[in-house]
This record gives C-alpha cells, sequence and structure tokens, in this order.
C-alpha cells in the first residue's frame, strides 16, 4: 500500500511529495524547500514517521523543484538523487531562472541517471520512469503502476499542461509526450503535478484544455 504526504514550498508553490511503503521506505520527489522553517518541516515530518528515506526523485531540473535537493541528500548520509541526463542543461540553466526571477541558486549536486522504463525500488513500491520531455529536455513522471500513482511533474498539472517558453521548453514535444505517453495509461492513475490540485488521467483527458484540440471527434 502507498502512503504520501504533500508540502509546498518556495514563492512558486512548488510540491514536495513524500512517498512511502508499509514498512516506511520513502521517496522524496522534488524537494523545493528554500527557508529553513520549510526544510525543518520536511524533515521533521520524515524523522516524526521514523521514515526511512531510499532516494530523491526529480521530475526535472529547474531551480524551484530542486533547491533542497544537495541539503537533503546530505542530511541523509548521501542519498541518491534521480535525474534524466537531458536535464543537466537544465541544471545549468538555472542561473539564468534563478536571475531571471530573482531567486537563490540551488546548491550544487550529482545525480543517478534514468531513462524511458527505469524501475527504483523504494521498499515495495517500484516507481517507473516515463520520460516525458517538453517542459525541459530531460522532464520524467514517475509511475507506480500497482497504487496507479503517478508524479508528474510540470508536464501535466489538473487542467493544463507545463509551460514550453523557458530556455529548453518545447511546445510540440510536451504535447507528444502527453498524448503519447501519458493519456494512454489506465484512467483511474491519480495525477500527481509540480504545482496545484492532483487530477487522473481519465480526468485529463477527458476535460484538460489543452489537450481538446488533439481529441478524436465522436462518430455521429
Amino acid at each position: 500500500m502507498i502512503h504520501k504526504e504533500y508540502f509546498t514550498f518556495n514563492a512558486f508553490q512548488t510540491r514536495c511529495s513524500v512517498i512511502w511503503d508499509e514498512e516506511g521506505h520513502c521517496a522524496i520527489a522534488d524537494p523545493g524547500f528554500e527557508t529553513s522553517a520549510e526544510r525543518d518541516s520536511l524533515i521533521g515530518f520524515i524523522n516524526s514517521k521514523g521514515l526511512k528515506p531510499v532516494c530523491i526523485l526529480l521530475t526535472h531540473g529547474h531551480f524551484d523543484h530542486v533547491l533542497g535537493t544537495a541539503e537533503l541528500s546530505a542530511t541523509y548520509g548521501g542519498l541518491p538523487i534521480y535525474m534524466h541526463p537531458s536535464d543537466k542543461v537544465t541544471l545549468e540553466n538555472n542561473s539564468y531562472f534563478c536571475r531571471f526571477f530573482g531567486a537563490p541558486m540551488p546548491a550544487a549536486f550529482e545525480t543517478t541517471d534514468v531513462t524511458e522504463g527505469t524501475e527504483i525500488k523504494v521498499g515495495s513500491l517500484t516507481f517507473e520512469v516515463i520520460e516525458t520531455p517538453g517542459h525541459t529536455p530531460g522532464g520524467v513522471c514517475y509511475l507506480e503502476r500497482e497504487s496507479k500513482y503517478m508524479l508528474s511533474g510540470d508536464t501535466l498539472f489538473a487542467g493544463a499542461i507545463g509551460r514550453t517558453d523557458h530556455p529548453g521548453g518545447d511546445y510540440d514535444a510536451i504535447i507528444k509526450s502527453i498524448l503519447e505517453k501519458l493519456v494512454v495509461l489506465d484512467g483511474e492513475i491519480e495525477v500527481v503535478p509540480g504545482h496545484g490540485p492532483t487530477s487522473s488521467i481519465a480526468e485529463e483527458g477527458m476535460t484538460n484544455p489543452f489537450l481538446m484540440p488533439f481529441n478524436e471527434p465522436y462518430e455521429e
């Protein structure tokens, strides 16, 4: 059985997800905490629950999703940090984003590469990597099939898709990612984006206005 808790960090209201199994093995996705209070709320929760951190999952490399990554990894003895290698350029581009938004630059960290189909074991949970470039070149989603649970990062939101107007963004690529990789999944899968409310594959496939132009017309 999957368990989860969500935190909202930094000025961009970025979701950080803590996901764990019955034995307390946990993954932390997109730890974008900026302040000491935000950090303490996350670490305090993990420690109070007696959770056993296994890894950090990064859906992509934008600064608001990775601000606390280096510190969190070090706190738990050097947790492996999973990210698609194509998003190393996004980490490099954070100097541009941080200047643009007046945000602090994340501390540097080393990542472990993931690609399409990579499976990451977190106790009894298995997160399957789905490559979904578009918002960034190396954006990915993490799917736990048995639990019908997916971390969609900034690829797919409730009623929206990730923006593609920043360096590394590609509108055609994100639409292709969503149509060919995501909306074809089981409709009951819970979609947990990097910002805003959660949704489901079925809900987004039927109602997301950014996908409506690509829907097949009903047969008369």
